[in-house]
């Protein structure tokens, strides 16, 4: 790619990235109000022909603003998929177990295959790590056509909680990527997170006093609804946060290749997707919150542990450390979600959906930011890499403890499963 993009510079290429990231988080809110007002199914069939197109852009720009400017439209098409899939899966299993099986299915084997299969086409062609979407979304798009309508809830646009919505996380995602590369105190951070604040607060006015609100605030009188939001906050902030962590340094401190270096990741992933069809049947027997908090436990073990290991030991040493990150995954994320869907009207399912991965991509883009800032620093990248595992051991146990308060429909659920 670097002869067919020179002249745009490191900058340009970290908005490769970046671009996708800032439109998918600035827009979740207003996605899953989307979804709510004209149907998941219908505004999942929009969004997924707009990825599709976005990716055969991508493949086919001829140069690295063109890539750029594909990349943000994906990541337009990406906000809107992801909370309408949530309630695609809340209309298709109403019991909170097949639920948690459902959501664990659509992630496992792609969170596997992913860093692998990214660096086998990179060497092919950067170009092929697109097109790959496009057989994909066919595909999607044909057994979309199989699924019932959704329903809707016809309702006028909140216009000021759109706008101030998608300020307050453009601002806040943006300077979050930039504090990255930039430091937090860098003029354009300091702006771009005062917009953010401004926003937010305008937002949260709004919603209280409009007819008609994007995120009716009644959504977080519910307990379970908070807890699960922070949840997946500080989910991503380990199980994302730490492979951009070693990513880096498998890289940088060991020399690997970006397909050695997503090998390294295969141990962790392929375990975690091996636990992923289990997860919901450990839930079946046991109350759902227990693991959630092992799951957010080994997170925190993990991060510990990769912590204390001398940057001497091998590679595959690591590797094996990083496992109990991913087995995390299958056991916090279905479930979590799982719950967050019992706990909101039906109706709503497209905005709870909308701000619950709102939080994870604040999440994710706040630990990219923060452990990004850490290992730059003039301390070295070792004591930035210590105390960005410490961060993430901190607020994985946070969560954990947060946990405790989740209310639970265990016994329905397991009714629910047996009838079904």
């Amino acid at each position: 790619m670097a002869h067919e993009t020179r002249g745009g510079g490191i900058i340009g290429l970290q908005w490769v990235v970046d671009g996708y990231t800032l439109m998918f988080a600035a827009l979740l809110l207003s996605a899953g109000a989307l979804s709510d007002r004209i149907g998941a199914r219908r505004a999942f069939a929009g969004g997924l022909v707009l990825f599709v197109i976005a990716s055969m852009a991508c493949g086919l720009a001829p140069s690295l603003p063109a890539l750029v400017a594909a990349r943000v439209a994906q990541g337009i098409g990406a906000a809107v998929i992801m909370p309408t899939s949530m309630a695609l899966v809340r209309h298709a299993f109403p019991g909170p177990a097949r639920r948690a099986r459902a959501v664990g299915a659509m992630g496992g084997a792609v969170a596997a295959a992913g860093p692998v299969l990214g660096g086998v086409l990179s060497l092919v062609s950067w170009r092929m790590i697109f097109w790959i979407n496009l057989p994909v979304g066919v595909l999607t798009l044909l057994l979309l056509a199989r699924a019932p309508h959704s329903p809707t809830r016809p309702a006028p646009f909140d216009w000021i909680g759109q706008v101030t919505g998608i300020l307050a996380m453009g601002g806040l995602t943006y300077g979050a990527i930039e504090a990255g590369a930039a430091g937090f105190t860098a003029p354009r951070v300091l702006g771009a997170l005062g917009v953010a604040v401004v926003a937010f607060a305008v937002f949260v006015t709004a919603q209280a006093k409009v007819a008609h609100p994007m995120v009716p605030l009644e959504l977080f009188r519910s307990g379970t609804v908070v807890i699960a939001t922070g949840i997946g906050f500080a989910f991503m902030v380990g199980f994302y946060g730490l492979p951009f962590l070693f990513s880096l340094y498998f890289q940088q401190q060991h020399g690997l290749s970006a397909l050695s270096a997503g090998i390294a990741f295969l141990p962790m992933m392929l375990l975690s997707a091996c636990l992923t069809p289990f997860s919901a049947r450990i839930a079946e027997r046991t109350d759902p919150r227990v693991p959630i908090m092992a799951g957010l436990a080994l997170i925190a073990a993990g991060s510990v542990a990769l912590a204390l290991v001398p940057g001497s030991v091998p590679v595959w040493v690591t590797a094996l450390l990083l496992i109990p990150v991913g087995l995390a995954g299958p056991l916090v994320m279905p479930l979590t979600t799982a719950l967050l869907l019992e706990h909101v009207p039906a109706h709503q399912t497209g905005t709870a959906s909308g701000v619950f991965n709102t939080s994870r991509q604040v999440g994710g883009a706040l630990a990219v930011a923060v452990f990004g800032a850490l290992i730059s620093a003039p301390a070295g990248f070792e004591y930035g890499l210590r105390i960005s595992l410490a961060l993430a051991a901190a607020v994985a146990l946070a969560a954990a403890l947060a946990a405790t308060r989740m209310a639970t429909t265990r016994r329905a659920a397991t009714r629910r499963v047996a009838s079904g």
